[in-house]
Order: structure tokens, then C-alpha cells, then sequence
């Protein structure tokens, strides 16, 4: 379980370094330079260490005796297991999502994925915010505190192992169209379709991360 954080300074610490490392700003097998980043940040080294314990929680630094923190790289692994978790999680999510859903879920969505398709034609490197936004708003749409916390923290390592990898231009733009098709299941009321698409979503992309790992 993420600890709570008592310090809003160390909160906002949080949010500015989990930014640093799934961007990539800090790479994956970066050690972290507390004196360097505190400076950077314009915080004491206390509400820093805050903010990298509560990060290592949630996978996204790795602690190490006498050697403090660093990022994570990506090995098969790691991948496989996963996308073993996310698969389990996102296909309930989307059969939620489909039962429950709104219009104005279904508006949100539709919204996203024509950002994204906006993003990408305009040669924004693969809009993985906007990736994030269309899967929390398939989250929301499924009305499951439960199973949107567990997938928020699964996804954020998975976008972590993905900075470390190169782009792959034909699987993003099935990824968009693989968004498409989510959509039209879940607006359609189609829980089972809805399900089979992100399964399959999920394994493509998976398959793509293990052969770029290879590269």
C-alpha cells in the first residue's frame, strides 16, 4: 500500500520527480543525485527523500543500501508480469465500462482520441499523456475506485519501461486505432467486445516492448 504524505512540500516533490522519471528526464538506470535534484527542485533534501520512498512504493525508483535510488530498467521479466497484471485488471475495467458508462463518458473518450490523433499527425512523439487520459477516462467510465488505483499504478511502470525503449511509429498508430475500436465497443454497451479489444491491446503492445527490449 502507497504511504500517505504528511508534508505538502514533499507532495508536490512527488508529483514534479514521478514527471522527471516517466518522461524520461531522469533515464532508466539513473542513479538519483539528491544534492543535485534538491537544488534543482528548491527544496531541502528532507522533503526530497519523502518523495523518493514514497515513489520506490510505487515501483517507480528502486532503493539500494549505501547507494540511494535509481530508475528502474526494463527486462522481459518485468514486462511479462506486468502485462500479466494490467491485462487482468484493464479487461474487468472495460467490461465495467461498457455497462456503466455514460454519454458523457462516451463524449470524453471520443474527445481523447481525436487529441491524440491530432497529437500524433502533428509529429508529437507517441502522446503518452494523452495515452494516460484516454485510459483513465476508460476508468472512470467503469465506476471502480478499486480497480482504477490498482491500474494507475500499473500503468505509470509500464510508461516508465517504455522511456527507456525506441518509438516503433506502426505500432503507436495501431494503438490509436485499437483506442477507436474500445470506444465503439464500449458506446455500443458490448462488454465482451470491449474485453477482446483491450486483450488484445494489451498483448500487441506488450510483444512490441519485448522486441524493442531485444533491439
Amino acid at each position: 500500500m502507497t504511504p500517505p504524505l504528511h508534508l505538502s512540500l514533499a507532495g508536490q516533490a512527488v508529483d514534479v520527480l514521478r514527471e522527471l522519471v516517466l518522461t524520461g528526464d531522469i533515464p532508466p538506470g539513473t542513479r538519483v543525485n539528491e544534492v543535485e535534484l534538491a537544488q534543482r527542485l528548491g527544496i531541502s533534501r528532507g522533503p526530497l527523500r519523502e518523495a523518493i520512498r514514497h515513489l520506490a512504493s510505487e515501483g517507480l525508483l528502486v532503493l539500494a543500501p549505501h547507494r540511494g535510488a535509481s530508475v528502474p530498467v526494463a527486462d522481459k521479466a518485468d514486462v511479462q508480469a506486468l502485462f500479466e497484471l494490467r491485462t487482468a485488471l484493464e479487461c474487468a475495467a472495460v467490461e465495467l465500462a461498457a455497462s456503466r458508462r455514460t454519454e458523457a463518458d462516451v463524449v470524453r473518450l471520443r474527445a481523447v482520441c481525436e487529441e491524440s490523433r491530432r497529437a500524433y499527425s502533428a509529429g508529437e512523439r507517441f502522446p503518452y499523456r494523452l495515452d494516460l487520459a484516454f485510459h483513465q477516462a476508460l476508468l472512470h467510465a467503469a465506476r471502480s475506485p478499486r480497480i482504477a488505483e490498482q491500474v494507475r499504478l500499473v500503468q505509470q511502470r509500464v510508461v516508465l519501461l517504455r522511456s527507456g525503449l525506441r518509438d516503433d511509429p506502426p505500432h503507436q498508430h495501431a494503438s490509436l486505432d485499437d483506442h477507436d475500436a474500445l470506444v465503439a465497443a464500449i458506446a455500443a454497451a458490448d462488454p465482451s467486445r470491449a474485453s477482446d479489444v483491450m486483450r488484445k491491446h494489451l498483448a500487441r503492445v506488450c510483444a512490441q516492448m519485448l522486441t524493442s527490449l531485444a533491439q
